[in-house]
C-alpha cells in the first residue's frame, strides 16, 4: 500500500457511540483483540488482557501526568471573559508559558489577565508566536513550587474542545482523566490506553511474572489538531517531550533479545520507541523531543503488540494504530466495533492487537 490519504480513515461515528465517562471500574471496560496474522477478532473485557501474555513478556506504559491546563479569566478593563490553555512551560524564572487564548481576536501584547475569584493570579501578554498562541508572564512573586501549586489550583481538567462540548456545562474531575501510574506532570491529555489498567490489573500483572516499564511522553495538543492535507506525507506532527531512561531500555532490550512480547501501551508510547530506537530494534536512552508521525506502512522496530483505543475518524492515533495493525484489518475491526456498540473516544473500550 503506498500513498496513504486523508481520506481513508473516513468513517460515522455517531454522538451517541463516544463515551462521555469512564466505566465505574476502568478494567471493566470492553476488549476487542485482534489477530493480526490470522485477523481473527475475539471479544472480552479488559482484564482479562493478562490472558495473552506469559511471564517475562513485557508492558510499556507512558507514566506521564496531566495537569490542570485550563484556566477561566478575564480581562483587564472590559472585564471580557477569556480562556487560556496552558501548553508548557517556557522558563521557570520568569514565570513564561506557552499558551492558547479564546478568543484570541480580542488578547493583545501589553493586556493584563486576571484569573481567580479575587484576581489572585495575575498575567501579562508578552508575545503573539501563532495566530492563536501567546505567550504569557505570571506576576507571582514567591518561590516556584508555590507558584505552581497556585497557578494550578486555579485550573480544570484539559479535556479536547470537542468532546467537553459533548458534555456541555458538566464538570470534569481531573482524578477521571489520570492513569493510575501517572508520576511525571508534563501532558495536556491523557495517555488514554493506559487508562484501563487498575491497581487490582497491574498486581495480577505482577503476579503472573509480567514485566512492566515505564517511559515518558508529555502529550501536547497535536494529537488532536487535525489534519489539512490529504496526502499524509505532507502532514507535520507538533513536537511532544519524551524521556527514555536506562531502566527502561534494559527492560525492552532483554525481552527483545529473549523473544518475549513487547506490548506499547497506546499511541504515544510507540512513538517513543521508534523515535529512540537503534538499528536492529534495540532501545537507547533519550531525552528529547520527538515529532514523528506514524502512519502505514511502517515498519515498527520495536512493540510486537499493542494497546489501543477506539479513535476518532481521521485522528493520527488511528493512522498509527492501522499502521501496526494493518490499514484492512484495524478498519474492518473499526466497523466491527460499531456493530457491536463498543465506546469510542478517551473513556472509550480499547483494542489489543496481537500475533
Amino acid at each position: 500500500m503506498t500513498d496513504m490519504k486523508l481520506s481513508q480513515f473516513k468513517f460515522r461515528l455517531p454522538n451517541d457511540r463516544i463515551a462521555l465517562h469512564p466505566v465505574s471500574c476502568r478494567d471493566e471496560s470492553r476488549l476487542m483483540v485482534v489477530h493480526r496474522k490470522s485477523g481473527e477478532i475475539e471479544h472480552c473485557t479488559f482484564k482479562d488482557v493478562i490472558n495473552y501474555f506469559d511471564e517475562k513478556d513485557l508492558f510499556v506504559l507512558n507514566d506521564s501526568k496531566v495537569f490542570p491546563a485550563r484556566l477561566y479569566g478575564n480581562k483587564e478593563k472590559t472585564n471580557a471573559k477569556i480562556e487560556v490553555f496552558l501548553l508548557r512551560e517556557l522558563n521557570e524564572e520568569f514565570r513564561l508559558w506557552d499558551v492558547l487564548v479564546d478568543p484570541a481576536r480580542k488578547i493583545r501584547i501589553g493586556n493584563k489577565l486576571y484569573f481567580g475569584e479575587d484576581n489572585s493570579m495575575v498575567a501579562e501578554v508578552i508575545d503573539n508566536t501563532t495566530s492563536r498562541g501567546r505567550t504569557l508572564r505570571f506576576l507571582y512573586d514567591g518561590p516556584h513550587d508555590e507558584f505552581k501549586k497556585a497557578l494550578f489550583s486555579l485550573g480544570v481538567a484539559p479535556l479536547p474542545d470537542d468532546f467537553k462540548a459533548l458534555r456541555k456545562e458538566e464538570p470534569e474531575d481531573l482524578e477521571n482523566f489520570q492513569t493510575y501510574f501517572a508520576k511525571k506532570e508534563g501532558s495536556v491529555t491523557a495517555p488514554v490506553s493506559s487508562l484501563h489498567f487498575t491497581r487490582e490489573l497491574m498486581k495480577r500483572m505482577e503476579i503472573k511474572g509480567i514485566d512492566t516499564a515505564f517511559v515518558t511522553m508529555h502529550i501536547g495538543l497535536g494529537c488532536f489538531r487535525e489534519i489539512d492535507v490529504e496526502d499524509l506525507t505532507k502532514h507535520k506532527m507538533d513536537s511532544d517531550l519524551i524521556n527514555v531512561d536506562s531502566e527502561a531500555v534494559a527492560l525492552v532490550n532483554k525481552a527483545k533479545a529473549e523473544g518475549r512480547r513487547i506490548c506499547a501501551v497506546g499511541t504515544s508510547v510507540q512513538r517513543v520507541l521508534e523515535t529512540a530506537t537503534l538499528t536492529g530494534g534495540m532501545l537507547k536512552e533519550y531525552d528529547g523531543w520527538t515529532s514523528k508521525f506514524i502512519f502505514p506502512e511502517y515498519n515498527f522496530q520495536v512493540a510486537n503488540c499493542m494497546i489501543a483505543n477506539f479513535y476518532q475518524p481521521y485522528s493520527t492515533m488511528l493512522m498509527l494504530t492501522a499502521a501496526f495493525g494493518g490499514y484492512e484489518l484495524i478498519m474492518h475491526a473499526y466497523d466491527e466495533a460499531l456493530k457491536n456498540n463498543y465506546r469510542f473516544g478517551i473513556y472509550g473500550d480499547a483494542m489489543l492487537i496481537i500475533d
